[in-house]
């Protein structure tokens, strides 16, 4: 029975933040694999300005490379509607069949919004949820039971590694010209480079 991991997000850009994410919790769940999935734009993140999906999706195929176990995978950007987790789980499963284990990692802080996700009963009958615990971010076990009965035993939490990149900081450096070499992968750098990616404020 073979196990995989999903993690969704924007990746406006993908960093080492990421990268350590996916392989701590593929490692502590024992997983094959982990796909990195840029979403074409997140329902919950409309006003977040971002890069072209195509762009960002070939920073997380430059990234993942040298790492067999993670894939980068465009289905969320090749939906031609909005782009919902509920979907791509579906998808997924589709594609492995019921005896393939998966999980979708998010975050502690994302966890807590989740009651408002769409479609969420579908989501947790799709997918065990692999919850990166951070400092500053508790899981509120209580509120989530009341808002999703059943949730917590979905839960595999997992002690994420505490790195202190954020795509938002990452994009500010660039604008104002500042290093981010150690912050993301140098073909990421050079691609950002390459195409004056995050040259302007977000604000």
């Amino acid at each position: 029975m073979s196990r995989i991991g999903i993690l969704g997000g924007s990746f406006n850009p993908v960093h080492y933040g990421h990268l350590a994410i996916a392989e701590e919790v593929r490692w502590a769940l024992k997983l094959d694999m982990v796909y990195l999935i840029p979403a074409a734009r997140q329902p919950l993140k409309q006003h977040q300005p971002m890069v072209h999906a195509q762009q960002r999706m070939e920073m997380v195929r430059l990234a993942c490379m040298g790492n067999a176990a993670l894939i980068p995978c465009d289905i969320e950007i090749k939906r031609p509607t909005l782009s919902y987790t509920v979907h791509t789980l579906e998808a997924f499963r589709q594609e492995f069949g019921n005896e393939t284990e998966i999980w979708f990692l998010l975050g502690a802080d994302a966890l807590n919004n989740l009651p408002q996700w769409y479609q969420v009963q579908r989501l947790l009958h799709l997918t065990r949820l692999a919850v990166i615990e951070r400092p500053g971010h508790a899981i509120d076990a209580i509120a989530l039971e009341i808002a999703l009965p059943g949730i917590t035993s979905r839960i595999d939490a997992v002690q994420g590694p505490a790195l202190p990149f954020s795509s938002s900081q990452i994009r500010s450096r660039i604008a104002n010209f500042q290093p981010v070499r150690y912050q993301l992968p140098d073909a990421v750098i050079d691609y950002i480079n390459t195409h004056q990616l995050y040259r302007e404020h977000d604000g």
